[in-house]
């Protein structure tokens, strides 16, 4: 069957019936020609370089033996959705990431769902991102992860009609949206006038959103929450994102040599002297926060954090301990969980999936290795996993050793044909495999942007879009609802 595209009802590529919600665009893109588009993209590429919108990839070393600087790929030409999915898909997200704080909620206080039998207790309780340091811990508003980056993908039924699926939850630090918001101001520089042409629900008041959500989190009784974005520093992947949306939201940028801690209470050195932190939006992983509680050895964070965290002294945007919700052995569960904590049927669909710690499952993923994706349970950007119908004898051989050494670190899926949209590649233009990341953030009332960060796998045939193996980006058009009328 032929993977489902956005843009095009029906195949050959070029001579397809366009979707109702594409028209105006495709009508414009059929009057351009190839060099101007490569132009565009050249002058793109120049301008993101001189901006510095760039990540590190810690697998290529320079002569210094840092890793290098890469810029992610953009493609030119957007992904559209029509505002009936994407109203759907955004109470799909509201559902999921509402049942995943109370999940976490749970967890770490009363441990319902686990004395209710719908989840095994040694799967939470001997994971290794559960952290017990968090039992019993009062966070504000019982919210643990303020920002949620939901991978969704879009695949072919049996009648060919696309069908949403949640990919993964990304609930620890997830990255990417400084890209959803440099894709978009990006078009609207090289292109204005097809946002005169379309009607594009806007993404540029995200980093408002966020520092409202941040705000919102901050400990009871403090009228003017001072937040900080704390990085492990410039040699992170995403440093590129904590500097921007630091600077997008006027706070201060900050390492864990900026904070101390004195009498339970996060203080940030300052040139006038400490300056009292309320909410600190962490982008450095659990491990790393405390060298009090977590890695002795951790210079990245801060003495003391979660003793002033513990006190009700600081809020912690991811909460500590949010990792359990997104470990992909737990994946699976998220549908009962919605069932469990809402009374609801979930929206949106899991990918089918095979946990490998049940010795059932694991006999079906031996014997079908070559025709499934492997993932570790803590695997992320792409590494970690196998697909079996792209991969050698050899890769395989070593995935089923892997696999009955310890049948607990894997799940398996079957080898979903994401959707394809139209991208400009050496080739011309041709359709590429695509997810979606939308961001959404839970404070006082779960929200979100429009849109998200669309990511393009570049290479013919490849399903892997993650940007450290060579995956792209485009920008994401959520048409207004006038804008989509007739859709039906």
């Amino acid at each position: 069957m032929q993977p489902f595209d956005e843009m095009y009802a029906a195949m050959p590529f070029e001579a397809g019936d366009v979707r109702q919600h594409y028209r105006d665009y495709a009508q414009w893109l059929s009057k351009q020609s190839v060099d101007m588009l490569r132009a565009r993209s050249a002058e793109a590429e120049i301008i993101f370089r001189r901006v510095g919108i760039t990540f590190a990839v810690y697998g290529d070393k320079d002569e210094s033996g840092a890793g290098t600087e890469r810029l992610i790929p953009f493609d030119l030409i957007p992904r559209v959705i029509p505002s009936s999915e994407w109203e759907r898909m955004q109470a799909g997200l509201v559902q999921r990431v509402t049942a995943l704080n109370r999940f976490l909620h749970d967890v770490y206080h009363d441990q319902e769902i686990l004395r209710a039998g719908v989840l095994p207790r040694d799967l939470v309780l001997n994971n290794s991102q559960y952290r017990p340091e968090m039992q019993g811990l009062a966070v504000q508003g019982g919210i643990y992860a303020h920002i949620a980056g939901i991978d969704i993908v879009r695949a072919a039924d049996d009648k060919g009609e696309g069908v949403y699926y949640v990919l993964e939850d990304n609930l620890r630090v997830p990255s990417g949206v400084s890209y959803m918001l440099e894709n978009r101001r990006m078009m609207m520089r090289l292109f204005p006038d097809l946002f005169s042409r379309h009607a594009v629900e806007p993404v540029a008041h995200y980093p408002d959103m966020l520092l409202e959500t941040l705000r919102a989190s901050a400990p009871l009784g403090t009228p003017e929450p001072t937040v900080v974005v704390l990085t492990p520093g410039m040699y992170n992947s995403a440093y590129f994102e904590h500097a921007f949306l630091a600077q997008q939201m006027g706070v201060e940028l900050v390492e864990g040599q900026d904070l101390v801690v004195e009498k339970d209470v996060v203080y940030m050195r300052t040139t006038r002297g400490l300056q009292r932190v309320d909410v600190i939006y962490r982008r450095v992983d659990d491990d790393f926060l405390d060298p009090e509680v977590f890695r002795p050895n951790s210079t990245l964070g801060c003495a003391g954090l979660m003793r002033a965290y513990r006190a009700g002294n600081v809020s912690i945007c991811n909460a500590a301990g949010t990792g359990v919700a997104d470990d992909k052995s737990v994946y699976p569960y998220v549908p009962e969980m919605i069932r469990f904590y809402l009374g609801e049927e979930p929206i949106l669909q899991n990918v089918p999936t095979w946990l490998c710690r049940k010795p059932d499952d694991l006999r079906y993923v031996l014997d079908h290795l070559h025709e499934l994706v492997v993932k570790e349970v803590h695997g992320a950007g792409g590494y970690g996993m196998l697909i079996g119908p792209a991969a050698s004898r050899a890769e395989i051989e070593d995935f089923r050793r892997a696999l009955q050494a310890n049948p607990s670190g894997y799940i398996a899926q079957p080898t979903l044909s994401l959707s394809t949209c139209p991208t400009l590649v050496e080739q011309g233009i041709a359709p590429r495999h695509i997810d979606l990341r939308p961001f959404v953030l839970s404070g006082n009332q779960v929200r979100m942007v429009a849109g998200g960060l669309t990511r393009v796998a570049l290479k013919e045939g490849s399903l892997v879009v993650n940007s450290s193996q060579g995956g792209g980006t485009k920008d994401t058009w959520v048409l207004e609802a006038a804008a989509t009328e007739g859709e039906h």
